[in-house]
């Protein structure tokens, strides 16, 4: 049949299309089917937002350290703001130097009837290699943590320096 039999037969080409969604559910919820598309539709958002949040890991990398290497020793500066010393731990083990920590605060102002509570740990590991650990030392200030580290004179003695060649693959 084409389409000037079916027009011929009243038959018009919507009523051979499969019906959609809300063509089925029309019935069904007395003309609510706007908003069951409008709550799919929150659903399919809300979905992609926590699904997008789950995969980030904002927190992984905080407190933001910075290294440097000046004179045989490293510099390790943290800034934690917030935090006083005795929420922080250094240790060191094996050439890996950690630094840990927790926060807990709680605000209550019973007048408003307010109140807001928050918790969080973090951990964070450095591999600094062979270092002289009865000279580390750290110091707090101001929600800054500093810890001198300095190598151990074995350290340098292992380092090994790789040449560099130039136009020429390895294989």
């Amino acid at each position: 049949m084409d389409r000037k039999d079916l027009a011929a037969q009243g038959t018009n080409d919507r009523s051979l299309a499969p019906l959609s969604r809300q063509d089925w559910l029309a019935p069904a919820f007395g003309g609510f089917a706007p908003l069951v598309g409008l709550r799919e539709q929150m659903n399919r958002l809300f979905d992609s937002v926590f699904r997008d949040l789950a995969t980030q890991t904002p927190v992984a990398n905080w407190p933001s350290l910075e290294v440097q290497e000046k004179d045989g020793a490293y510099r390790i500066s943290a800034e934690l703001p917030g935090l006083d010393e005795k929420d922080v731990e250094v240790s060191v083990q094996d050439g890996v130097l950690t630094i840990r920590g927790e926060k807990k605060a709680e605000t209550e102002d019973k007048e408003r009837q307010y109140s807001e509570r928050y918790y969080g740990r973090f951990e964070r590991r450095l591999t600094l290699g062979e270092l002289d650990e009865e000279k580390i030392t750290a110091s707090f200030d101001n929600g800054v943590l500093t810890i001198t580290a300095p190598k151990s004179p074995k350290a340098d003695a292992q380092a090994k320096r790789i040449p560099i060649s130039t136009g020429q693959t390895v294989h």
